[in-house]
């Protein structure tokens, strides 16, 4: 069981930054066009609570260039909408001959109980507001194809940061590396003060502020319904924190603009952004399939 612990990608929070590096150094030497069989015969389902597109689709990707079966099980249409519980969803997947589950839950933690519970390796695609550590590794992954190092770099992560579990992992990730960070966003979207300042993180109300001088820009999405129900007007958000052309020229030269989707044009930046040479949010995605077949290849035990 503690061998298969290991294996299990569930949060970032606890991983070594030399397990980390390890990653990115497997995910760099992963090539989708080139597929290569170290699952071969291997069985990953994908079992999501929650709606996805890149998270999923990417982990299937993945797992068939690494010549893995996969099956995909959501909430509706299955007995978990009859009311079985994750153990015995869990259970059932095991004794039909899952070899890895990779799970996207709306329950902080429901990862770990079921990888408690089960002597297979286990993936965490996101449990509720707590942790999404593929995307960390996918983001660093990015930021290291264009920065080379973690050294020296200064980030701003900036939207609703208080309900996101891509940004606790990034925060996790960056600060393993000495990265200084900066979080920016509506006091009702920011963290709690005390607890992110004891971590060495920055927090600032103003843009401005947070992009000056950085070199990397990460956007988080933001729910309209959410800004509703906070009393936070929609054109009051576009005016103090859309990132635009001018606020992007704050940052340094060679900055680059990152964003795990999905973005809303006009809300959290501008389509002039979205589209410009910094933007690297498509090859977000695309860098999602070579990071994600090495924490497969890792977690499967096939990793060469």
């Amino acid at each position: 069981m503690i061998q298969v612990a290991r294996r299990s990608l569930l949060s970032i929070e606890h991983l070594q930054a030399p397990e980390i590096l390890a990653l990115l150094k497997l995910a760099r030497r992963m090539n989708p066009l080139k597929p290569r069989p170290l699952l071969r015969g291997k069985r990953v389902i994908l079992l999501f609570y929650e709606p996805s597109t890149r998270t999923r689709a990417s982990f299937e990707v993945a797992a068939k260039s690494l010549g893995a079966i996969t099956t995909l099980i959501q909430a509706s249409g299955s007995s978990i909408e009859k009311g079985e519980s994750l153990l015995d969803t869990g259970y059932t997947l095991r004794a039909i001959g899952a070899d890895a589950i990779v799970i996207r839950h709306p329950c902080a933690g429901a990862p770990h109980l079921l990888a408690s519970h089960l002597d297979v390796p286990v993936i965490n695609a996101g449990d509720g507001m707590h942790e999404h550590p593929s995307q960390a590794l996918l983001d660093a992954y990015t930021i290291l194809r264009y920065k080379k190092t973690f050294k020296g770099l200064q980030v701003a992560i900036i939207g609703d940061i208080y309900h996101s579990r891509v940004a606790r992992s990034a925060i996790h990730l960056l600060s393993k590396f000495g990265v200084k960070i900066i979080l920016c966003g509506p006091p009702e979207l920011l963290p709690d003060v005390a607890t992110t300042l004891a971590t060495g993180v920055r927090v600032t109300r103003h843009l401005e502020e947070a992009v000056r001088g950085t070199d990397v820009i990460m956007l988080l999405r933001v729910q309209k319904e959410r800004l509703a129900g906070l009393k936070i007007k929609l054109s009051d958000y576009i005016a103090r924190y859309q990132m635009t052309p001018a606020r992007l020229k704050l940052a340094k030269r060679d900055a680059i603009v990152m964003h795990p989707g999905p973005i809303i044009r006009g809300l959290e930046l501008s389509g002039d952004v979205a589209d410009s040479p910094q933007s690297k949010i498509l090859e977000e995605v695309q860098n999602g399939v070579p990071t994600r077949m090495a924490i497969l290849a890792r977690a499967v035990g096939k990793a060469r």
